[in-house]
């Protein structure tokens, strides 16, 4: 089997769909709180439902499964850190951000210690975001390369990467570019309800197809192993373990959601901090489920092509979902997942392209030209918005070279997380950090990270608690030992104050 016309048009009319309706939110911004904050007029519920999105790309989709589908359900451990990653920047982070008028995570770094370690986060977080979010959109590729196979039989495989990543780029960028923040979070609503919908229907649909239903996934399965959740061995080279889940995913979770701007723009757009609070909080408990589903999906995908093995053996386990959708899926509902897959990948793009534009304008642009008038910040921020959509085009394209997109985009990440979070530490825990300190600290978190990353065995799960502890340690002693201005009070009280 393969997609017929019914399912190329169910995908055309949803890209068409949600484009025009991210397009029903154009107008004309007058200031960067407008355009990169929706002059904070988002529901917490709205905010809730976009972080999930946001952090739910195409390779979630297709690489968590395949994670089940290969080994078993011990990324979850990983899943509880999140949770209580969430928490310690619900309860530390976010006070600090709703003291003043915030645009970015990195003005409050220049508020506790200058400019020149404000640039320097802020132009780590467009580095590493930029090549992490290249690996995400890549994943698109390997959806459409899979789905349309059939009608892309006369093009190289690069051919058909370039078309799907240019397609599904362009498309964002239009709702993106004109409709800022308040398009990117009301579509990703939409678009988290229609790949959640179209993972349901594959759950019951893998259930239907499985003789015996789910007594017979139960057995298989509990054969097997899969439903194996636990691991509570001490091993720095294993990914999945209790203790690298909860302490590492603790800190991966508390770096991503308390100083990475994807996250923390939409945090920003809460009506008060009390909604920001719970939308985070909230989006704790919906990713735990999310997640205990797609690992579920894959496990029964497991039993289904253990009583049914595929003609062709699996080259990667990323191509194993979308495989069963265009193979073994009612024509309509296949494309319905395309679909809900695509979403996915919409969603996380549009979050990825308004963040680095927002980054780029106010905490470089507006602070080398503090004269300018917000009119033509906001046309630049635009502008800005569509040449990041050009890098990170070329971003994923040199992606097809990588292994395992999930892993690989959690590692790139996490290089940048450890010395980002440790350095926001410093700023929020200790009163005699100095800016000249915390450069060091976050030099030498940073590389220790790239040195775990390029030479060593280590998980990836590990590089932002060894990162952030680094920078920490480094930073605080420097600080203590090298000669130079410790913060003013004025410093420490300009948190509380009014420079934006």
């Amino acid at each position: 089997m393969c997609l017929n016309t019914l399912d190329i048009f169910v995908i055309a009319a949803y890209l068409a769909g949600v484009t025009l309706f991210g397009l029903r939110f154009r107008g004309q911004p007058r200031t960067l709180k407008n355009y990169f904050l929706a002059d904070n007029t988002i529901p917490w519920w709205a905010i809730s439902l976009s972080i999930v999105a946001a952090e739910t790309s195409t390779l979630t989709i297709i690489s968590v499964p395949g994670l089940a589908y290969d080994k078993d359900f011990r990324f979850l451990q990983l899943v509880v850190g999140y949770l209580i990653g969430r928490a310690i920047v619900a309860f530390i982070f976010i006070p600090q951000y709703f003291r003043g008028e915030l645009v970015t995570a990195y003005q409050l770094i220049e508020r506790r210690f200058g400019q020149r370690l404000r640039s320097l986060t802020a132009g780590m977080f467009l580095l590493t975001r930029a090549a992490a979010e290249g690996v995400r959109v890549f994943a698109v590729a390997i959806v459409v390369r899979v789905a349309l196979a059939s009608l892309l039989s006369g093009l190289s495989d690069f051919e058909r990467d370039l078309s799907a990543i240019a397609i599904v780029t362009l498309l964002t960028l239009v709702y993106t570019f004109e409709g800022g923040m308040a398009a990117v979070i009301w579509t990703d609503v939409v678009q988290l309800a229609i790949y959640l919908t179209g993972t349901a229907v594959a759950f019951f649909t893998i259930l239907h197809l499985v003789p015996g239903g789910w007594e017979t996934v139960r057995t298989v399965a509990g054969q097997a192993d899969k439903f194996h959740a636990l691991d509570l061995t001490w091993n720095l080279t294993s990914t999945y373990t209790l203790w690298s889940g909860v302490i590492g995913g603790a800190f991966l979770s508390t770096a991503s959601h308390g100083t990475d701007q994807l996250i923390v723009q939409r945090l920003l757009s809460a009506r008060s901090e009390r909604q920001s609070k719970i939308a985070l909080l909230f989006s704790g408990v919906a990713i735990f489920f999310q997640f205990s589903l797609f690992l579920l999906i894959g496990t029964m995908l497991f039993v289904y092509y253990s009583l049914f093995p595929p003609s062709v053996a699996f080259v990667r386990t990323d191509t194993i979902f979308p495989s069963f959708v265009v193979t073994s899926m009612p024509h309509g509902i296949s494309g319905l997942l395309i679909s809900a897959i695509l979403a996915a990948a919409m969603s996380n793009l549009s979050a990825a392209l308004n963040s680095l534009s927002s980054t780029a304008i106010v905490d470089f642009y507006a602070r080398l030209r503090p004269r300018s008038t917000e009119a033509r910040r906001v046309r630049l921020s635009r502008l800005a918005t569509i040449g990041w959509g050009v890098i990170l085009f070329g971003l994923a394209l040199l992606a097809r070279h990588g292994g395992k997109v999930l892993e690989m985009g959690l590692s790139i990440a996490s290089v940048a997380y450890g010395s980002l979070l440790g350095v926001f530490l410093l700023g929020i825990l200790t009163r005699r950090a100095s800016e000249q300190g915390a450069m060091m600290g976050m030099a030498f978190g940073f590389a220790l990270n790239l040195y775990l990353w390029l030479f060593t065995t280590v998980a990836f799960t590990w590089y932002v608690v060894l990162g952030c502890l680094t920078t920490f340690l480094v930073g605080y002693a420097c600080s203590r030992l090298m000669p130079g201005e410790t913060p003013s009070t004025h410093v420490l009280n300009v948190v509380e104050g009014n420079h934006a």
